[in-house]
């Protein structure tokens, strides 16, 4: 696919390309260096920053839950009963916290050895997930592209812990196009990792072809958002326009 589209978008931080693979990773890109000992979440960031290929594996260190997201680990009971977000305030109490591992999703363990984080420029297939992060303004031609030809609606999904399952894993596990607000999660924002007004859109394979393709033949800037007197003026023009069709049409319909 020719992903060229996304630099009219002028992000500061490129979109990311994951893959998750059982065997092997894409042939040509580099293992995460093992002396980097950060979050999954971190890991994106750093993704972002380096604008580099590279592939991260059950010998990397992860400082979080990324390898139980991924399917590369398990849960320890202590944090399936519940007491970790209790104990960062987070959670009224334990049992609040537990309830959330019932809807979090995560991959089945064994099922994935390798997870490729490859910037939109380098990538040569589709990937199982396209993230991009932007502003509210930068990611609305992204979500709206998503509509422009199927009528679909907008959703978001996340919880306050446990972040990067809903903008890596949900939308792969389930299909769906989910927008995120880093500064809602703790991990995240504890980890200032995006700035507050950072918007995350992660788009499943399945929705990656529309997504470009409507980016690319659609208006990236809608003329009604440029001023509120523009928006006023185009809203009313076509709502005085669509009054004289009716009105024709009807005096037709009564003629005949």
């Amino acid at each position: 696919m020719d992903f060229s589209v996304i630099d009219k978008l002028n992000l500061e931080l490129p979109p990311i390309g994951l893959y998750y693979d059982l065997l092997k990773p894409q042939e040509g890109i580099p293992q995460l260096d093992k002396s980097i000992k950060k979050s999954i979440c971190e890991i994106l960031r750093y993704a972002q920053e380096k604008n580099e290929a590279f592939y991260f594996t059950r010998s990397n260190d992860e400082t979080c839950v990324g390898k139980i997201m991924v399917g590369m680990d398990e849960f320890p009971p202590s944090a399936l009963s519940g007491q970790i977000g209790e104990r960062l305030g987070v959670f009224d109490d334990s049992r609040c916290n537990a309830r959330l591992y019932y809807s979090v999703k995560r991959l089945p363990v064994g099922t994935v050895n390798y997870v490729s984080f490859i910037p939109y420029k380098e990538l040569k297939t589709v990937p199982d997930v396209l993230l991009f992060a932007g502003t509210a303004e930068q990611m609305e031609p992204v979500l709206r592209a998503a509509t422009y030809t199927t009528g679909m609606s907008y959703t978001s999904q996340q919880t306050p812990v446990m972040g990067c399952s809903w903008f890596m894993i949900w939308p792969y596990m389930t299909g769906n196009i989910n927008f995120f607000v880093p500064a809602f999660v703790h991990g995240p924002s504890g980890r200032k990792l995006w700035s507050s007004d950072t918007v995350l859109v992660s788009v499943p394979y399945q929705w990656v072809p529309t997504v470009i393709e409507n980016m690319s033949k659609m208006p990236l800037k809608l003329k009604g958002h440029e001023t509120k007197e523009g928006y006023y003026t185009e809203f009313e023009g076509i709502l005085k326009d669509l009054g004289n069709e009716m009105q024709e049409l009807e005096t037709k319909l009564n003629e005949e």
